[in-house]
Protein backbone atom coordinates (compact mmCIF):
# COMPACT_ATOMS: atom_id res chain seq x y z
CA UNK A 1 0.00 0.00 0.00
CA UNK A 2 1.14 3.32 -0.78
CA UNK A 3 2.59 5.41 1.83
CA UNK A 4 -0.70 7.79 3.42
CA UNK A 5 -0.80 11.72 3.76
CA UNK A 6 1.88 13.78 5.92
CA UNK A 7 -0.69 16.22 5.18
CA UNK A 8 -4.09 17.56 6.30
CA UNK A 9 -7.11 15.41 4.59
CA UNK A 10 -8.76 17.21 1.60
CA UNK A 11 -12.34 17.77 2.25
CA UNK A 12 -13.89 15.13 -0.07
CA UNK A 13 -11.28 12.82 1.35
CA UNK A 14 -12.26 13.95 5.22
CA UNK A 15 -15.70 13.36 4.39
CA UNK A 16 -14.92 9.61 2.71
CA UNK A 17 -13.31 8.69 6.31
CA UNK A 18 -15.91 9.92 8.45
CA UNK A 19 -18.24 8.00 6.61
CA UNK A 20 -16.07 4.56 6.89
CA UNK A 21 -15.70 4.61 10.02
CA UNK A 22 -19.48 5.16 11.18
CA UNK A 23 -20.77 2.47 8.62
CA UNK A 24 -22.45 -0.17 11.09
CA UNK A 25 -19.41 -2.84 12.68
CA UNK A 26 -16.65 -0.53 11.14
CA UNK A 27 -14.72 0.10 14.40
CA UNK A 28 -10.84 1.08 14.52
CA UNK A 29 -9.32 -2.30 13.38
CA UNK A 30 -11.83 -2.94 10.70
CA UNK A 31 -11.32 0.82 9.32
CA UNK A 32 -7.34 -0.11 9.25
CA UNK A 33 -7.83 -3.46 7.86
CA UNK A 34 -10.09 -2.10 4.94
CA UNK A 35 -8.12 0.54 4.17
CA UNK A 36 -4.78 -1.77 4.07
CA UNK A 37 -7.31 -3.67 1.12
CA UNK A 38 -8.89 -1.31 -0.79
CA UNK A 39 -6.13 1.51 -0.95
CA UNK A 40 -9.19 4.40 -0.29
CA UNK A 41 -12.16 5.07 2.39
CA UNK A 42 -14.26 5.38 -0.99
CA UNK A 43 -13.38 2.04 -2.23
CA UNK A 44 -13.82 0.34 0.78
CA UNK A 45 -17.57 2.39 1.29
CA UNK A 46 -18.31 0.37 -2.58
CA UNK A 47 -17.29 -2.95 -0.75
CA UNK A 48 -18.52 -2.89 2.46
CA UNK A 49 -22.59 -4.17 1.71
CA UNK A 50 -20.17 -7.98 -0.30
CA UNK A 51 -18.31 -7.99 2.48
CA UNK A 52 -20.97 -8.43 5.24
CA UNK A 53 -22.59 -10.68 2.89
CA UNK A 54 -19.90 -12.90 2.63
CA UNK A 55 -19.90 -12.81 6.24
CA UNK A 56 -23.01 -14.27 6.68
CA UNK A 57 -25.14 -10.85 7.36
CA UNK A 58 -28.40 -11.51 7.92
CA UNK A 59 -29.52 -8.01 6.64
CA UNK A 60 -27.60 -5.16 4.39
CA UNK A 61 -25.11 -3.26 6.27
CA UNK A 62 -25.89 0.29 6.98
CA UNK A 63 -23.31 2.31 5.09
CA UNK A 64 -23.05 5.92 6.51
CA UNK A 65 -24.75 8.49 3.66
CA UNK A 66 -22.98 10.69 2.54
CA UNK A 67 -25.66 13.48 4.04
CA UNK A 68 -25.14 12.16 7.08
CA UNK A 69 -21.64 12.75 7.88
CA UNK A 70 -21.69 16.07 5.93
CA UNK A 71 -24.45 17.37 8.84
CA UNK A 72 -21.48 16.26 11.17
CA UNK A 73 -18.75 18.12 9.68
CA UNK A 74 -20.90 21.12 9.59
CA UNK A 75 -22.10 20.68 13.36
CA UNK A 76 -18.38 20.20 14.20
CA UNK A 77 -16.77 23.22 12.09
CA UNK A 78 -20.03 25.18 14.09
CA UNK A 79 -18.48 23.77 17.55
CA UNK A 80 -15.41 24.65 16.65
CA UNK A 81 -14.50 21.14 16.51
CA UNK A 82 -11.66 19.85 14.59
CA UNK A 83 -11.66 16.34 13.37
CA UNK A 84 -8.53 15.39 13.02
CA UNK A 85 -7.34 11.99 11.24
CA UNK A 86 -4.79 9.54 11.76
CA UNK A 87 -2.52 10.42 9.02
CA UNK A 88 -2.28 13.72 9.73
CA UNK A 89 0.49 15.08 11.55
CA UNK A 90 -1.08 16.59 14.43
CA UNK A 91 -2.58 13.02 15.49
CA UNK A 92 -0.77 11.90 18.93
CA UNK A 93 2.41 9.98 17.96
CA UNK A 94 1.82 7.43 20.58
CA UNK A 95 -1.79 7.15 19.92
CA UNK A 96 -1.20 6.20 16.39
CA UNK A 97 1.24 3.36 16.82
CA UNK A 98 -2.08 1.63 19.03
CA UNK A 99 -3.66 -0.86 16.34
CA UNK A 100 -7.26 -0.28 17.51
CA UNK A 101 -6.17 4.15 17.11
CA UNK A 102 -9.27 6.02 16.28
CA UNK A 103 -9.43 6.69 12.66
CA UNK A 104 -11.02 10.12 13.94
CA UNK A 105 -10.36 12.47 16.75
CA UNK A 106 -13.20 15.42 17.53
CA UNK A 107 -10.22 17.39 19.24
CA UNK A 108 -11.93 20.94 21.04
CA UNK A 109 -9.34 23.66 22.00
CA UNK A 110 -5.53 23.08 20.95
CA UNK A 111 -4.60 20.48 18.75
CA UNK A 112 -0.63 20.81 19.67
CA UNK A 113 -1.25 19.68 22.84
CA UNK A 114 -1.75 16.42 21.60
CA UNK A 115 1.79 16.45 20.32
CA UNK A 116 4.08 16.72 23.57
CA UNK A 117 4.73 14.18 25.97
CA UNK A 118 2.63 13.33 28.05
CA UNK A 119 1.80 11.45 31.66
CA UNK A 120 -1.82 10.34 32.60
CA UNK A 121 -3.05 10.61 36.00
CA UNK A 122 -6.84 8.73 37.06
CA UNK A 123 -8.28 7.05 40.40
CA UNK A 124 -11.15 6.70 42.12
CA UNK A 125 -14.24 9.51 41.52
CA UNK A 126 -14.95 9.08 45.11
CA UNK A 127 -11.80 10.44 46.05
CA UNK A 128 -10.68 11.35 49.86
CA UNK A 129 -9.88 14.66 50.27
CA UNK A 130 -6.04 13.82 50.39
CA UNK A 131 -6.05 11.67 47.61
CA UNK A 132 -7.17 15.21 45.38
CA UNK A 133 -4.93 17.08 47.50
CA UNK A 134 -1.96 14.72 46.07
CA UNK A 135 -3.06 14.03 42.37
CA UNK A 136 -3.33 18.13 42.48
CA UNK A 137 0.30 18.67 43.66
CA UNK A 138 1.33 15.57 41.26
CA UNK A 139 -0.32 16.80 38.61
CA UNK A 140 0.90 20.27 39.12
CA UNK A 141 4.50 19.85 39.39
CA UNK A 142 4.33 17.13 36.03
CA UNK A 143 3.34 20.02 34.61
CA UNK A 144 5.97 22.27 35.59
CA UNK A 145 8.20 19.99 34.13
CA UNK A 146 6.89 20.10 30.45
CA UNK A 147 5.01 17.57 30.11
CA UNK A 148 0.98 17.35 29.22
CA UNK A 149 -1.01 15.50 31.50
CA UNK A 150 -4.34 13.55 30.46
CA UNK A 151 -6.88 12.15 32.36
CA UNK A 152 -10.35 11.64 32.13
CA UNK A 153 -12.30 14.62 33.38
CA UNK A 154 -14.50 12.27 35.53
CA UNK A 155 -15.12 13.30 39.59
CA UNK A 156 -12.38 13.06 42.14
CA UNK A 157 -8.46 11.90 40.94
CA UNK A 158 -9.31 13.09 37.50
CA UNK A 159 -10.84 16.54 37.91
CA UNK A 160 -8.05 17.41 40.86
CA UNK A 161 -5.54 16.38 38.08
CA UNK A 162 -6.64 18.88 35.68
CA UNK A 163 -7.12 21.57 38.00
CA UNK A 164 -3.61 21.06 39.08
CA UNK A 165 -2.37 21.52 35.23
CA UNK A 166 -3.90 25.34 34.67
CA UNK A 167 -3.12 27.46 33.30
CA UNK A 168 -0.98 24.84 31.95
CA UNK A 169 -1.86 22.14 29.07
CA UNK A 170 -3.99 19.71 30.51
CA UNK A 171 -6.11 16.65 28.13
CA UNK A 172 -9.24 15.24 28.81
CA UNK A 173 -10.59 12.52 26.87
CA UNK A 174 -13.91 12.38 27.19
CA UNK A 175 -16.55 9.10 27.07
CA UNK A 176 -19.09 10.99 25.31
CA UNK A 177 -19.04 13.88 22.40
CA UNK A 178 -16.70 16.49 23.03
CA UNK A 179 -19.82 19.07 23.28
CA UNK A 180 -21.23 16.99 26.51
CA UNK A 181 -19.92 18.35 29.38
CA UNK A 182 -19.82 15.45 32.13
CA UNK A 183 -19.87 15.34 34.81
CA UNK A 184 -22.22 19.06 34.53
CA UNK A 185 -20.10 20.16 37.45
CA UNK A 186 -17.41 20.50 35.18
CA UNK A 187 -18.53 22.99 33.24
CA UNK A 188 -16.17 25.52 33.50
CA UNK A 189 -13.16 22.74 33.90
CA UNK A 190 -14.30 22.26 30.07
CA UNK A 191 -14.08 25.88 28.95
CA UNK A 192 -10.76 26.28 30.84
CA UNK A 193 -9.45 23.06 29.21
CA UNK A 194 -10.30 24.67 25.65
CA UNK A 195 -7.85 27.60 26.48
CA UNK A 196 -5.03 25.73 27.97
CA UNK A 197 -4.91 22.30 25.86
CA UNK A 198 -7.98 20.03 24.65
CA UNK A 199 -10.85 17.99 25.14
CA UNK A 200 -11.08 14.78 22.83
CA UNK A 201 -13.20 12.03 21.58
CA UNK A 202 -13.43 9.60 19.38
CA UNK A 203 -17.27 9.12 20.26
CA UNK A 204 -19.84 11.93 17.88
CA UNK A 205 -21.01 14.88 18.95
CA UNK A 206 -23.77 14.72 20.91
CA UNK A 207 -23.48 11.52 22.53
CA UNK A 208 -24.02 11.24 26.24
CA UNK A 209 -21.45 9.17 27.59
CA UNK A 210 -22.25 5.21 28.28
CA UNK A 211 -21.10 2.41 30.64
CA UNK A 212 -19.42 0.87 27.49
CA UNK A 213 -17.71 3.79 26.15
CA UNK A 214 -15.45 4.09 29.04
CA UNK A 215 -13.23 1.45 28.66
CA UNK A 216 -12.78 2.88 25.37
CA UNK A 217 -12.17 6.01 26.58
CA UNK A 218 -9.42 4.55 29.21
CA UNK A 219 -7.51 2.56 26.44
CA UNK A 220 -7.47 6.58 24.89
CA UNK A 221 -5.93 8.00 28.06
CA UNK A 222 -3.44 4.94 28.13
CA UNK A 223 -2.18 5.67 24.96
CA UNK A 224 -1.47 9.05 24.66
CA UNK A 225 1.07 8.90 27.29
CA UNK A 226 4.35 7.47 28.28
CA UNK A 227 2.99 6.17 31.86
CA UNK A 228 0.46 6.47 33.85
CA UNK A 229 -0.39 7.47 37.47
CA UNK A 230 -3.10 5.52 39.07
CA UNK A 231 -3.79 7.59 42.67
CA UNK A 232 -6.69 5.98 44.65
CA UNK A 233 -8.99 3.17 43.17
CA UNK A 234 -10.80 -0.38 44.50
CA UNK A 235 -9.95 -3.23 42.90
CA UNK A 236 -12.96 -3.33 40.87
CA UNK A 237 -11.82 0.11 39.63
CA UNK A 238 -12.33 1.61 36.02
CA UNK A 239 -8.65 3.15 36.38
CA UNK A 240 -7.41 -0.46 36.75
CA UNK A 241 -8.50 -0.68 33.37
CA UNK A 242 -6.61 1.96 32.28
CA UNK A 243 -3.85 0.60 33.88
CA UNK A 244 -3.91 -3.21 32.13
CA UNK A 245 -4.18 -1.14 28.97
CA UNK A 246 -1.10 0.79 29.84
CA UNK A 247 1.01 -2.32 30.31
CA UNK A 248 -0.44 -3.88 27.43
CA UNK A 249 0.68 -1.02 24.90
CA UNK A 250 4.12 -1.01 26.80
CA UNK A 251 3.85 2.05 28.52
CA UNK A 252 5.01 2.46 32.16
CA UNK A 253 2.72 2.12 35.05
CA UNK A 254 3.00 3.73 38.49
CA UNK A 255 0.61 3.61 41.61
CA UNK A 256 0.37 5.54 44.87
CA UNK A 257 0.54 3.73 47.71
CA UNK A 258 -2.45 4.03 50.75
CA UNK A 259 -3.85 2.02 53.58
CA UNK A 260 -5.11 -1.46 53.44
CA UNK A 261 -7.79 -0.19 55.62
CA UNK A 262 -9.28 1.60 52.99
CA UNK A 263 -10.87 0.32 49.69
CA UNK A 264 -9.49 2.92 47.71
CA UNK A 265 -6.34 1.67 48.20
CA UNK A 266 -6.96 -1.99 47.50
CA UNK A 267 -6.40 -1.19 43.41
CA UNK A 268 -3.28 0.05 43.52
CA UNK A 269 -1.42 -1.65 46.22
CA UNK A 270 -2.39 -4.57 44.33
CA UNK A 271 -0.78 -2.72 41.20
CA UNK A 272 2.42 -2.04 43.06
CA UNK A 273 1.84 -6.07 44.30
CA UNK A 274 1.99 -6.70 40.22
CA UNK A 275 5.02 -5.22 39.44
CA UNK A 276 3.65 -1.22 38.75
CA UNK A 277 6.09 1.46 39.80
CA UNK A 278 5.39 2.95 43.58
CA UNK A 279 4.97 6.40 43.57
CA UNK A 280 5.43 9.08 46.70
CA UNK A 281 6.15 12.17 44.58
CA UNK A 282 6.58 13.83 41.66
CA UNK A 283 10.05 13.02 41.11
CA UNK A 284 9.79 9.48 41.20
CA UNK A 285 7.87 9.81 37.73
CA UNK A 286 10.08 12.42 36.47
CA UNK A 287 13.11 10.35 36.98
CA UNK A 288 11.69 7.66 34.59
CA UNK A 289 10.41 9.41 32.28
CA UNK A 290 13.53 11.92 32.12
CA UNK A 291 14.31 11.21 28.82
CA UNK A 292 11.31 13.24 27.82
CA UNK A 293 11.44 16.11 29.69
CA UNK A 294 11.08 18.96 27.94
CA UNK A 295 11.40 16.98 24.51
CA UNK A 296 8.55 17.15 21.75
CA UNK A 297 7.85 13.77 20.95
CA UNK A 298 9.26 13.23 17.19
CA UNK A 299 6.45 12.50 14.84
CA UNK A 300 7.28 10.17 12.11
CA UNK A 301 6.30 10.34 8.68
CA UNK A 302 2.63 8.73 9.21
CA UNK A 303 2.13 5.64 7.15
CA UNK A 304 -0.08 2.29 7.01
CA UNK A 305 1.76 -1.04 6.45
CA UNK A 306 1.77 -2.26 3.13
CA UNK A 307 -0.38 -4.78 2.02
CA UNK A 308 -0.95 -7.02 -1.03
CA UNK A 309 -3.64 -6.27 -3.58
CA UNK A 310 -7.30 -7.92 -2.20
CA UNK A 311 -7.35 -11.46 -1.71
CA UNK A 312 -9.67 -13.44 -2.76
CA UNK A 313 -13.07 -14.19 -0.68
CA UNK A 314 -12.39 -17.08 1.25
CA UNK A 315 -15.10 -19.86 1.26
CA UNK A 316 -18.31 -20.18 2.88
CA UNK A 317 -16.90 -23.46 4.80
CA UNK A 318 -14.16 -21.33 5.86
CA UNK A 319 -16.13 -18.95 7.39
CA UNK A 320 -18.31 -21.27 9.35
CA UNK A 321 -15.53 -23.12 10.35
CA UNK A 322 -13.67 -19.88 11.89
CA UNK A 323 -16.87 -18.41 13.46
CA UNK A 324 -17.34 -22.64 15.17
CA UNK A 325 -13.50 -22.05 16.53
CA UNK A 326 -14.69 -19.19 18.42
CA UNK A 327 -16.80 -18.52 21.44
CA UNK A 328 -17.56 -16.00 23.53
CA UNK A 329 -14.37 -15.82 25.71
CA UNK A 330 -12.04 -13.77 23.42
CA UNK A 331 -9.11 -16.01 21.42
CA UNK A 332 -5.96 -14.94 20.24
CA UNK A 333 -5.92 -14.56 16.01
CA UNK A 334 -2.28 -16.48 16.22
CA UNK A 335 -4.06 -19.62 18.38
CA UNK A 336 -7.14 -19.35 15.69
CA UNK A 337 -4.45 -19.75 12.56
CA UNK A 338 -3.05 -22.46 14.79
CA UNK A 339 -6.50 -24.46 15.27
CA UNK A 340 -7.95 -24.04 11.76
CA UNK A 341 -4.70 -24.60 10.07
CA UNK A 342 -5.63 -21.38 7.77
CA UNK A 343 -2.72 -19.26 6.27
CA UNK A 344 -2.61 -16.09 8.32
CA UNK A 345 -4.14 -13.76 5.24
CA UNK A 346 -7.19 -16.13 4.72
CA UNK A 347 -8.25 -15.93 8.44
CA UNK A 348 -7.48 -11.95 8.33
CA UNK A 349 -10.10 -11.82 5.60
CA UNK A 350 -12.65 -14.34 6.89
CA UNK A 351 -12.30 -12.41 10.41
CA UNK A 352 -12.90 -9.16 8.83
CA UNK A 353 -15.97 -10.55 6.52
CA UNK A 354 -17.33 -11.86 9.87
CA UNK A 355 -16.82 -8.35 12.19
CA UNK A 356 -18.77 -6.15 9.27
CA UNK A 357 -21.64 -9.47 9.78
CA UNK A 358 -21.93 -8.33 13.05
CA UNK A 359 -20.72 -12.00 14.14
CA UNK A 360 -17.64 -11.29 15.88
CA UNK A 361 -15.84 -8.81 17.85
CA UNK A 362 -12.56 -7.70 18.38
CA UNK A 363 -10.94 -6.72 22.66
CA UNK A 364 -7.56 -6.33 23.05
CA UNK A 365 -4.64 -7.73 22.58
CA UNK A 366 -5.30 -9.28 19.10
CA UNK A 367 -8.34 -11.34 20.41
CA UNK A 368 -11.11 -12.28 19.17
CA UNK A 369 -14.72 -13.62 20.43
CA UNK A 370 -17.90 -14.48 18.85
CA UNK A 371 -20.98 -12.76 19.28
CA UNK A 372 -24.45 -14.46 19.54
CA UNK A 373 -26.07 -11.30 18.83
CA UNK A 374 -25.37 -8.06 17.03
CA UNK A 375 -23.92 -5.05 19.25
CA UNK A 376 -25.71 -2.46 20.12
CA UNK A 377 -23.13 0.30 19.36
CA UNK A 378 -19.98 0.42 16.28
CA UNK A 379 -17.98 1.87 18.48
Amino acid sequence: MQTQHAKPLGDAERLDWLRLIRSENVGPIVFKQLLQRFRTPAAALEALPSLAGRGGAKRRIRVCTKEVAESELAASRKAGVQLLALPEPGYPPLLRDLEDAPPLLAVLGDPTALTLPSVGIVGARNASANGRRFAEGLAREISEAGFVVASGMARGIDTAAHRGCLPRPSIAVLAGGVDIVYPPENKELHKNLQQAGAVISEIPLGITPQARHFPRRNRLISGLCLGVVIVEAARRSGSLITARFAAEQGRDVFAVPGSPLDPRASGCNHLIREGATLVESASQVLEDLGRFRRQQLATPEPTLDDAPAPAQPGSEREHHNLEDLLSAEPLMVDELVRRSGLPIAAVHNALLDLELAGRIERHPGNRVARLYKAPADPL
